[in-house]
């Protein structure tokens, strides 16, 4: 019997979630990058610390429909900084969408709210953005707009396909 209590290899595993933008309860860019922060940290779970990686993976789609709220497509500035000095470029929140799509400015919200240290970049990684709703990440997800997505066993065939002699 197994003495291990909390963080085991299972209590460190992975889960898939998938956040659809298109759905019509989907809340606002910055509530949602907040709780999409939050399954890439880890903090939904019990063994959550600081100083280790234990996340989840989060695929977003739909992210072309990203609900934003008054008049910040149109006012809000995204800046970047050149290595020349004197040089800024600025970069509004509707050309972002039109240049990069809405899954660049969904990115970019999220990593506002996640910690700024060597994980990061990390965590960042494992957030999956799709324009439409098709994805490679279908066999992976288990949670589903917030539903545990039920898996059917699979059949062995070789057991189903004995030869008579």
């Amino acid at each position: 019997m197994s003495q291990t209590i909390g963080r085991t290899r299972l209590a460190y595993s992975r889960a898939w979630h998938h956040v659809s933008l298109a759905a019509p309860t989907t809340p606002s860019l910055g509530r949602l990058a907040s709780r999409i922060a939050i399954l890439l940290m880890g903090k939904h779970k019990p063994i959550w610390d600081p100083s280790t990686d234990c996340g989840d993976y989060v695929v977003a789609t739909g992210c072309n429909d990203v609900l934003v709220t008054g008049k910040k497509k149109e006012q809000k500035m995204y800046y970047k900084r050149t290595t020349r000095p004197g040089v800024m470029k600025s970069l509004s929140m509707e050309s972002m969408i039109r240049k990069w799509g809405g899954g660049e400015v969904l990115k970019r919200a999220v990593r506002g709210m996640l910690p700024k240290n060597r994980l990061r970049d990390k965590r960042l990684d494992r957030l999956k953005v799709f324009e439409g709703e098709a994805h490679p990440y279908r066999t992976n997800l288990i949670k589903f707009e917030g539903r545990i997505r039920q898996v059917e066993p699979e059949v062995k065939t070789e057991a189903l396909k004995q030869t008579s002699i």
